[in-house]
């Protein structure tokens, strides 16, 4: 057995994700704990669209804190 979901863990310790931006082309980082991010390019917005357990996983607050908790539910309702 874990002693954490290992499912959570791009947001315990974020990664860097590249993109490509859909509109100029040009590369946006987006970390791996963030819900969007904007091209410094042309200001296009990207979503972070990898399927986290905090949306639907009882003990998401638990697993993850309350500090990364409540960050990635105010990232996401800004989708």
């Amino acid at each position: 057995m874990f002693d954490r979901c290992p499912g959570a863990e791009g947001l315990r310790r974020p990664t860097i994700l590249l993109r490509t931006c859909p509109q100029c082309g040009a590369e946006i980082e987006i970390f791996s704990d963030e819900a969007s991010a904007a091209c410094s390019d042309c200001g296009f917005v990207i979503y972070n669209d990898t399927l986290s357990c905090i949306t639907w996983c009882r003990y998401a607050r638990e697993c993850l804190g309350d500090e990364v908790y409540e960050r990635y539910l105010a990232d996401a309702k800004q989708k």
